[in-house]
This record gives structure tokens, C-alpha cells and sequence, in this order.
């Protein structure tokens, strides 16, 4: 009788342990997926900050692209920007060839020139502005972009 009870003081025990290990870890698992929201990064002034790719509106970035730093090089922002503005993504190259040929158009850029190869190059004007765009494979599914932004000159696209 004793041998019964303390087995079922263990049993209740080892019950009561699995309960808790299961809460915990549907507690991780609700942490876990929380902590996938990015966190929105905020001024002194409590304003949202926003995303690099803001200060550029009149230049379509794929999602998931992130500036490289050591190689950007810009002056200004808005549709008056200059310089070269460089950036990674997490697609081949012939991709972020297609969704240029798709998105320039869209912003009313003006095709000029384009050439599909190892490093593809395009070129757009639109105003007195152009823009070349070289898309380089890093060698996996990701791709390196350079966007250089000059003063058109040419009278093309005005």
C-alpha cells in the first residue's frame, strides 16, 4: 500500500513537471514567433525612421534588398539624388534584370540601352536625369546592384 502510494505521488509529480515543460514551451514557441516583427525604429522625436530605400522614391528596389554601405556613395534623396547607391539581394541576377525591364517603365523611366550578361547593364533617362543599373551574380542565387544616378545632358527622354 505504501509502494502504491508513493508511485502515485511520483506519477503526480512527474504530471505535474510535464505540464509545466509543455506550458514553457508553448510560452518559447508564442515568444519565438513575436520576435520575427522586425522592430520599428524610432527618432528622438518618436517619428518612425525610415527604410534607406526611402530617401531614393523614384527608383524601384526589390524587397529584401539591403544597402551596402561601403559601396554607396550618394548626394541628396528624393527624385534629385546623385551618386551610386549600391545594394545586395536575395535573387539571381536574370530576376533583378526582369524587374527592372518591369518596374522603370512603371516610374516612367525611358529605356536607353540594355545588355543581359555576367554583369547586365541598363540604362534609363527620365527628365534631365539617367540612371545605369549593373547587376552582378555573387556567384549563388543572390545578386550585387549598382545604381548610378547622373545629370542628363543628352536631351534623351526629356
Amino acid at each position: 500500500m505504501i509502494m502504491l502510494k508513493m508511485y502515485i505521488l511520483i506519477m503526480d509529480k512527474a504530471l505535474i513537471m510535464l505540464k509545466n515543460n509543455i506550458l514553457a514551451l508553448a510560452f518559447l514557441v508564442l515568444l519565438c514567433g513575436c520576435a520575427s516583427d522586425k522592430p520599428v525604429l524610432r527618432g528622438v522625436d518618436g517619428n518612425e525612421i525610415p527604410p534607406a530605400f526611402a530617401n531614393f522614391p523614384d527608383v524601384p528596389f526589390p524587397e529584401k534588398a539591403y544597402v551596402d554601405l561601403d559601396q554607396t556613395k550618394a548626394l541628396g534623396s528624393g527624385e534629385s539624388w546623385i551618386g551610386s547607391l549600391a545594394f545586395d539581394c536575395p535573387y539571381n541576377a536574370s530576376r533583378i534584370y526582369d524587374f527592372y525591364v518591369s518596374e522603370m517603365p512603371k516610374l516612367k523611366w525611358i529605356e536607353v540601352a540594355t545588355v543581359r550578361a555576367r554583369i547586365s547593364q541598363m540604362t534609363y533617362v527620365r527628365g534631365n536625369r539617367a540612371i545605369q543599373i549593373l547587376i552582378e551574380s555573387d556567384g549563388s542565387d543572390d545578386s550585387c546592384v549598382t545604381l548610378t544616378a547622373i545629370p542628363n545632358q543628352s536631351g534623351i527622354g526629356r
